[in-house]
């Protein structure tokens, strides 16, 4: 991902002006590498190591969207809505 995309997510999802690491945008970050590797995967069928890296992410911004919907339910289905992962 080029940092441009990425500081474009982080000023889209932050909470306040310094905000890089609130969950929200941990999970925007996520969601974005998520979707380039989905790509990637559809023209490299057999790219298993890539796979297994898909796999990891998806599981780390389930356990954030857990952590979120536990702490701040109002807020993850904002994000969810915002990102349509549903």
């Amino acid at each position: 991902m080029q940092q441009e995309r990425k500081n474009a997510i982080m000023e889209r999802f932050r909470i306040h002006e310094r905000d890089t690491g609130s969950s929200e945008v941990q999970i925007a970050v996520l969601t974005e590498r998520i979707n380039e590797l989905t790509q990637h995967l559809r023209v490299h069928k057999h790219d298993y190591h890539t796979q297994r890296g898909l796999l990891k992410l998806v599981g780390r911004r389930q356990r954030l969207l857990r952590y979120l919907g536990r702490n701040n339910p109002q807020s993850r289905k904002s994000l969810v809505k915002e990102l349509k992962l549903r």
